[in-house]
């Protein structure tokens, strides 16, 4: 199982406490996704970042709803190779 976050590199500049906002799924549990496809598209500090499948699998659980907060580090979804 692999977990899916926000990249540590667009934190680098943030302050601790700050957290992004998920603003879209573009896929639901049980979808089948490439390696590099589009899963979200977050928001952090007036700035919208996609989230990309590090590997194809099968998207198992997500973690985090549409339009709620997380934190640094946060589990957004697992993927399944």
């Amino acid at each position: 199982m692999t977990d899916i976050i926000l990249d540590d590199a667009v934190w680098a500049d943030v302050d601790e406490g700050t957290e992004a906002l998920l603003q879209e799924w573009q896929v639901k549990e049980g979808d089948r996704v490439e390696a590099g496809q589009v899963l979200a598209v977050a928001e952090l500090v007036k700035t919208s970042h996609e989230i990309f499948a590090p590997s194809a699998g099968r998207i198992v659980r997500l973690k985090v709803a549409e339009q709620d907060t997380f934190g640094r580090g946060a589990v957004l979804a697992e993927l399944e190779a």
